[in-house]
């Protein structure tokens, strides 16, 4: 059963906008794992901006609970190279709360824009699922 949805658009230009504007950025939104790729070069900005808009898009799924931090959303990629979702904290008891038993997430990125499918799903017959 689906307990939430999730979009959002990411202009890569704005972004890589900010991240110049501030250099503290990546550091603050990312974690390690998510600034590189899995040879362990750095993420390029067109890569990053989507994951900014997966991030975003499990906050609106998830209802943007009281509290969180973007970092408490991590986007990895799973064995098959797919992107999945690493949650922690406040967005942790949030998917909890729900009754989250898995996670759906679809990137992309071309020319000048990144965008992001997060979608939230509950085991049917999930006692705490609404």
């Amino acid at each position: 059963m689906i307990v939430g949805i999730g979009t959002d658009l990411v202009g890569v230009r704005r972004f890589a906008a900010a991240v110049e504007r501030s250099p503290g950025l990546v550091e603050r939104v990312f974690t390690a794992e998510e600034r590189t790729t899995s040879d362990g070069r750095p993420r390029r900005t067109a890569s990053l901006a989507a994951r900014f808009a997966a991030k975003e898009a499990t906050v609106k799924a998830l209802g943007a609970p009281p509290g969180y931090l973007l970092t408490e959303c991590e986007v990895v990629s799973g064995a098959d190279g797919r992107p999945t979702l690493r949650l922690s904290g406040a967005l942790a008891a949030a998917a909890r709360a729900v009754g989250v038993t898995s996670w759906h997430v679809s990137l992309t990125h071309d020319a000048d824009l990144a965008a992001a499918i997060v979608v939230a799903e509950a085991r049917a017959g999930q006692d705490d699922a609404p």
